[in-house]
């Protein structure tokens, strides 16, 4: 049974008061165009803000929102967590043999929620150690092709040298952040305070998550949204395999049909400068999907030429370029 009030919903209450106050104190933005737009777990966060906003709207017309956009987003849980099977078992990370363990002995989603509930069952345990193994630790699964950062998986380890790590994207950048995020004189000029811990850290221990919201679907909101005439893009790095893009693909499919939205734009390739930049359909011209190639689970880290001409292409409400 879900909680009455979940984290994602008040986050949303938060995010609105937040909004509220914003444009009080900036009354000039007011009627700007709105779009809002988040990543991951943001699947959950941004579609329940979006609705809080519509919803106000109606009692005093505030928000000009004209679109969101969700990157590689937790939309439902069982569709999204199980679709991992497949990228693995697609881009050679684990075996057949594997592959059918995790479809048919224990699949992703199961895992997730015994070990939320701290009972994982022995199954699951065998398998997933088997599937980790399999995939290894120096493989980054928000995106299967590109170098790790050796230096946080193995310290110092000479397994890969310094000349091999492609220069193109710095696969150290999240370390790098750490230290400098937590550099004296940085935090002084930010006029960051560490409360209740000793150091910056990606993701704090303080904070005290309902981890089982994630169970939570949000794809119904997102149609809710859709009917009520907001343009909705669902966009994934087709390199991660965290939410992989099968599993996205699949709920806007099945969120068109519900909605009876007709194909308005089939599914095609679009391009950024001479280059493929992913692959996209569309619905009615409200409800669409899109691929970047080469991308990960935070697109734009990976690929921002290509994310820009995305972004580009949903703010100014045209479809991705389909020519070079």
């Amino acid at each position: 049974m879900f909680h009455t009030l979940s984290l994602f919903v008040i986050v949303a209450r938060d995010n609105l008061v937040f909004l509220q106050n914003w444009f009080l104190k900036f009354p000039h933005y007011r009627n700007r165009s709105l779009f809002i737009t988040g990543e991951s777990y943001a699947g959950h966060y941004i579609p329940q803000l979006a609705e809080l906003m519509t919803q106000f709207n109606k009692k005093e017309k505030l928000f000009n929102l004209k679109g969101i956009a969700l990157g590689n987003p937790v939309l439902e849980f069982a569709t999204d967590f199980n679709s991992r099977a497949e990228f693995f078992w697609s881009h050679g990370l684990i075996s057949d043999s594997t592959y059918k363990l995790f479809t048919t002995a224990c699949n992703y989603s199961r895992y997730v929620g015994e070990y939320y509930r701290g009972n994982v069952s022995p199954i699951c345990s065998r398998v997933m150690s088997q599937v980790s193994t399999e995939t290894s630790r120096f493989v980054d699964k928000y995106d299967v092709t590109l170098d790790v950062c050796i230096s946080s998986v193995l310290s110092q380890s000479k397994i890969l040298t310094p000349q091999q790590v492609g220069e193109t994207i710095d696969v150290c950048v999240e370390d790098e952040t750490v230290n400098y995020l937590n550099r004296q004189d940085v935090q002084k000029a930010l006029h960051a305070r560490l409360v209740g811990v000793r150091k910056w850290t990606v993701c704090s221990n303080v904070l005290d998550y309902e981890l089982l919201d994630i169970e939570i679907p949000t794809i119904t909101i997102v149609g809710r949204l859709v009917k009520a005439g907001i343009p909705v893009m669902v966009y994934s790095g087709d390199q991660d395999s965290v939410i992989p893009l099968t599993g996205s693909r699949t709920l806007v499919n099945q969120l068109a049909k519900e909605l009876g939205l007709k194909t308005t734009v089939a599914y095609r390739v679009w391009f950024e400068g001479q280059q493929v930049g992913g692959w996209t359909q569309v619905y009615d011209n409200i409800l669409s999907f899109a691929t970047i190639r080469g991308a990960s689970h935070e697109a734009p880290f990976s690929q921002p030429e290509r994310s820009l001409v995305l972004f580009k292409s949903f703010l100014d409400g045209q479809p991705l370029p389909e020519a070079f």
